[in-house]
């Protein structure tokens, strides 16, 4: 919740919000999400984009996923300027990591 007001432009504290859930009665970490998250997190994979600048100055964008069981990152490729294209190549690329993770070969 705290997140899409962010996104919205309100400036809520995270605190805030979790008060306004209580006071309407709605639990704001029910314990089935938490069960949820933790029996699928074999399957859960995030990314997102890292900016970086490089020691001559350049802006880099890195493409990065993380396996929430294991907690591994792997940089999936940089760019100083990233497209849908480029994203979408970077992933079909490097899938098949993923496959030989998930199939139990490699490590």
């Amino acid at each position: 919740m705290h997140g899409e007001l962010t996104m919205l432009g309100l400036m809520v504290a995270p605190s805030t919000a979790w008060e306004i859930l209580k006071q309407e009665g709605i639990d704001p970490a029910p314990e089935w999400a938490a069960d949820f998250l933790r029996s699928q997190a074999d399957a859960l994979l995030a990314c997102d984009f890292m900016e970086t600048v490089t020691l001559s100055g350049q802006r880099q964008y890195l493409l990065a996923v993380i396996e929430h069981a294991s907690r591994r990152v792997c940089v999936l490729g940089t760019t100083a300027h990233p497209t849908a294209a480029w994203v979408t190549q970077a992933v079909k690329t490097s899938s098949w990591i993923w496959r030989t993770r998930a199939a139990g070969h490699g490590s």
